[in-house]
């Protein structure tokens, strides 16, 4: 079987292209076979290659952490897909028998992985994932988008409607438009009705952003974004603050923000340590909200906005898997607009 793999932490020189590796097989009655026509790279792959704090892994380990693809073979329990269904596949795995997934809440689960960074990825030829992470889609689709759309538009539909509970004319700011999850994010909070800015370094993103529906840019290069949304709202600030880069914008971010204003965040890909003014944060009556990926009943809603042409990923650009390092680099310059996504299989 082709895939993508890494057998040691470092940078991208330890990605390798093999054709040796074994073929998956089901486990269980609840288990699917999938057959990956494409895999879809986001940050966190980055960052597993580099090595995370607690996670291990086994070499060959194959990379990431989206893909969609063809059902092969399902267990003897599994009604809801058949072989030869087109479906999109939920990364976050959960044990679905802790207090946590019995009440619906299946992403705080003390035992929750996500495929790509838990376990071995989509970028290989076949996958097994629990029946419970796939729904299916039509024969039709767009494996690019489908491989695209699940990771980044899941965590963003929780941290904006869940999370955040971004209203209809609230004024939602969104930090570095360019990547997946700031992507949908703009997406799903123009379906709302909200009122969106967003922020970028590179004058041809915020234009891209301004042509996929964001009603104000900021260029972030060009002094602090917390005073500029102050001046631009007669020193109200926003609703809410989309924050997923940390360490670099934090203290701006929280400047944004107005009275009983909600920051939410799903990562820091600039540093994990903030530091935050606790007399402006009760004063304000501030709201900071920690969002991971997402629940059934979401995967559920994301995918019906998906299958009705709501929700659709942006793709940067497609490439095949034996030359996913090219891949890599390219998400690492930070020069992409939408997601990069390999051709896997037919």
């Amino acid at each position: 079987m082709r895939g993508l793999t890494i057998s040691a932490h470092g940078g991208l020189d330890q990605i390798e292209y093999r054709e040796d590796l074994p073929e998956p097989v089901l486990h269980g009655p609840t288990d699917v076979l999938v057959r990956i026509r494409a895999a879809a790279l986001n940050r966190l792959d980055l960052f597993q290659i580099q090595g995370l704090p607690g996670v291990i892994i086994t070499p060959p380990w194959i990379l990431g952490t989206d893909g969609a693809g063809i059902v092969e073979e399902v267990g003897a329990d599994v009604r809801h897909v058949a072989p030869g269904d087109m479906v999109l596949i939920n990364p976050g795995v959960s044990d679905r028998t802790c207090e946590y997934c019995l009440d619906g809440e299946q992403s705080l689960c003390p035992r929750f992985r996500i495929i790509g960074e838990h376990l071995p990825g989509f970028m290989a030829e076949r996958i097994v994932v629990p029946a419970t992470n796939v729904l299916p889609v039509p024969a039709d689709t767009d494996p690019a988008e489908a491989a695209a759309f699940t990771l980044a538009t899941l965590t963003a539909y929780r941290m904006l409607v869940s999370r955040a509970n971004v209203r209809a004319g609230e004024r939602v700011l969104i930090r570095g438009i360019g990547g997946g999850v700031a992507l949908a994010c703009l997406q799903i909070a123009k379906m709302i009705g909200a009122h969106v800015t967003v922020t970028s370094g590179h004058k041809e993103k915020l234009e891209r952003a301004r042509q996929l529906g964001a009603d104000d840019v900021i260029d972030h290069r060009n002094g602090d974004v917390g005073r500029e949304i102050r001046a631009r709202t007669n020193k109200r600030g926003v609703d809410v603050v989309v924050d997923t880069v940390g360490e670099a914008t934090w203290t701006q971010s929280l400047g944004a923000l107005g009275r009983r204003g909600r920051l939410v965040t799903c990562g820091g890909t600039s540093g994990p340590m903030v530091t935050t003014d606790i007399r402006k944060l009760f004063w304000n009556q501030w709201s900071i909200l920690g969002s991971t990926m997402g629940n059934d009943a979401e995967f559920d809603a994301v995918v019906r906005h998906f299958r009705a042409g709501r929700l659709r990923p942006p793709i940067d650009s497609v490439i095949p898997l034996e030359q996913g390092r090219s891949a890599f680099e390219r998400l690492a310059s930070g020069e992409q607009f939408g997601k990069i996504v390999l051709t896997v299989g037919r």
